[in-house]
């Protein structure tokens, strides 16, 4: 088969490139994998242990909360701590962004019209410049200003176009223009609509999400069609995926949207079928069992596990490793699309294990000799 499938081609939306720290937003850079702290930021050390946790998922950039002087006192031992950007949410009060960019704040989270007049946004845009950080304009369907509210009845896609590039000339009348812009809803629909519609307004990168999205599964649900629709436009140059869950399972649900797509590769792929009567072993606990097993594994590539043979060979042709259910509790293993050897049940998924982490040793050393050459 032709490895030239046209039918997969998404055609980014070309915006200008920003930095958050080490980390290039927008242009060509990957699509940058987001999420938040749910600890006090004043407690550096839950703080930190939380963003650990996010790091080893594979979040590219934190989002720290910052209400007060305690959290931004806190914040510089925090991203001293950190080995990923950090991002500053700032809420009202003008001062806090002054303190969590001395503090080593990657980029503020801040909306430069509900912090008071021109003269506190010179100051944050003086920070901002002075430490390096960037913003993030961060409009919402739930807070959106009175007077766009009377204006427009209710939160609609032009209302909250009209609040981002309001808040964009802010920033670019005092000559800045390291930014990026989020308009998020937790309403599918007007999420998606009013994203597309600045898209079409700027050029500076995007920021997705469905906020207030929900529990694990339902709001796993509402962001990948949400978030999933917007990068298949081409649209997205970073993403949070907004769940009442730990954010390190933020990250995890995030790489999965992108690797759907094609956008990003992260980990271990699984094919999976839903299991049936055919099943010549337990496929769910095998794939739970597997999943959890490794979850280690960074190195991108694929697994099939299907329960019979009715798929089960395509779908191993297509993957790295691949398991087919067979008889007597004996099941077929591939490596590389081609069948290889059989395994039986009680020895199945340490035998599993071992052979995607090999082939992960393998694809890394095989990356490092092609670096040094």
């Amino acid at each position: 088969m032709s490895s030239v499938r046209p039918w997969r081609d998404i055609a980014r939306r070309q915006s200008r490139q920003i930095m958050v720290g080490k980390v290039p937003i927008g242009g060509d850079a990957p699509i940058a994998v987001q999420t938040m702290t749910n600890t006090l930021t004043s407690d550096a050390k839950a703080t930190i242990d939380q963003i650990r946790r996010c790091e080893e998922a594979g979040a590219d950039i934190v989002r720290v909360s910052c209400p007060d002087v305690e959290s931004t006192a806190a914040f510089r031992e925090i991203a001293r701590a950190a080995q990923v950007p950090l991002v500053a949410d700032i809420h009202f009060h003008y001062k806090r962004a002054l303190e969590a960019a001395d503090a080593g704040a990657a980029c503020l989270r801040i909306n430069p019209g509900n912090i008071g007049g021109s003269d506190r946004v010179a100051e944050v845009v003086r920070a901002a410049k002075a430490n390096g950080c960037s913003i993030r304009i961060g409009v919402n369907a739930g807070s959106l200003e009175k007077d766009l509210l009377e204006k427009y009845g209710e939160p609609c896609p032009e209302a909250l176009v009209e609040s981002a590039l309001d808040h964009i000339k802010l920033l670019q009348d005092h000559d800045f223009h390291e930014y990026k812009v989020a308009v998020k809803a937790s309403d599918v629909f007007l999420a998606v609509s009013a994203y597309m519609g600045l898209a079409e307004a700027v050029d500076c990168p995007l920021h997705l999400g469905i906020t207030e999205a929900g529990g694990l599964i339902g709001g796993t649900v509402k962001s990948a069609i949400g978030i999933g629709n917007l990068l298949w436009a081409g649209i997205g140059d970073t993403i949070r995926v907004s769940l009442s869950a730990p954010p390190e399972e933020e990250v995890r649900v995030g790489f999965e949207i992108l690797k759907s797509l094609g956008l990003r590769t992260r980990g271990v792929r699984v094919v999976s079928c839903p299991s049936c009567a055919r099943q010549g072993f337990d496929v769910i606990k095998t794939v739970e069992a597997l999943e959890s097993r490794l979850s280690h594994i960074k190195t991108p590539l694929s697994l099939s596990v299907l329960g019979c043979v009715v798929n089960g060979p395509g779908e191993a042709r297509e993957t790295d490793i691949g398991l087919t259910g067979g008889g007597n509790g004996k099941h077929m293993v591939y490596l590389s699309g081609v069948t290889d050897h059989t395994i039986q049940d009680a020895d199945m998924i340490e035998h599993i294990v071992q052979l995607v982490e090999a082939k992960a040793a393998e694809i890394e050393a095989g990356t490092s000799v092609a670096r040094a050459a």
